[in-house]
């Protein structure tokens, strides 16, 4: 199971998912996006793939979730919750509140209450792979990100202690936090700019969605009692969040 699969990182792990012959239920809010990737899913690996319309910041669907999905479909093994955004670059005295709260349930809430929904069914199967998609946020707090930051730092606590709680089982959990990639998060971020998100990959080679659904496919597929807690993936020319070479342009 995926969310935020209509897109980015989610449908690059679609794609890796169903090449590796794996079962998929994806989520998004954007119908049409969703049945598109599904189609070209089936025609192309010809693997089972279920989508489902949804907002994960509703977390009274979510906890509906696991009983309404096709027997088919049920025992989710992986769950890779991947929906996730920042808004805005604001300072602390110009945050948004609006914005602040649509990040904190989209990145933090929806994750607790996915995990919540589908952990029962891992715990009866002692089988099971939460995987949360995080970001170099996590680690590093920087100017004009303090909601966001404090998102993924929260996620990264989250994420910690799911592994605590879950530790008597063979249930595996596992952090992927990337650095500077080229999607559309930071065309969200900018709420449209297309200018202002170019800039940001200007100069230099960003990360790619594929990149990091490589990363998901190999923490997933190692052997069962190898857990790979948590993978921070940078691009060649990044150091640190703000601490990349760019080649100026002529």
């Amino acid at each position: 199971m995926i969310t935020g699969a209509s897109s980015g990182f989610g449908e690059a792990m679609a794609w890796r998912f169903a090449e590796a012959g794996c079962k998929l239920v994806l989520l998004a809010r954007r119908q049409d996006r969703l049945e598109s990737l599904r189609d070209q899913l089936i025609f192309t690996y010809h693997v089972p793939v279920h989508t489902v319309i949804l907002d994960v910041r509703n977390v009274a669907e979510v906890d509906l979730l696991p009983g309404q999905l096709p027997e088919e479909f049920a025992d989710v093994d992986i769950l890779v919750n991947n929906a996730g955004l920042a808004l805005g670059t604001s300072s602390v005295q110009d945050n948004s509140i609006d914005d602040a709260v649509t990040m904190i349930e989209t990145n933090v809430t929806s994750v607790i209450a996915m995990t919540k929904a589908f952990v029962h069914g891992m715990i009866e199967r002692n089988k099971g792979h939460i995987v949360n998609i995080s970001s170099i946020a996590a680690t590093e707090s920087y100017g004009g990100g303090s909601v966001y930051c404090a998102t993924k730092h929260a996620l990264a606590a989250f994420t910690t202690a799911t592994r605590h709680d879950l530790v008597g089982t063979a249930i595996r959990v596992t952090s992927i936090s990337p650095g500077a990639a080229q999607t559309e998060f930071s065309l969200v971020r900018f709420k449209g700019d297309q200018e202002k998100a170019d800039a940001v990959y200007r100069g230099f080679d960003p990360l790619t969605a594929e990149d990091i659904a490589d990363n998901v496919l190999y923490a997933c597929t190692r052997p069962e009692h190898v857990q790979i807690a948590d993978i921070l993936v940078l691009a060649t020319n990044q150091a640190s969040a703000k601490g990349i070479a760019r080649v100026k342009e002529q």
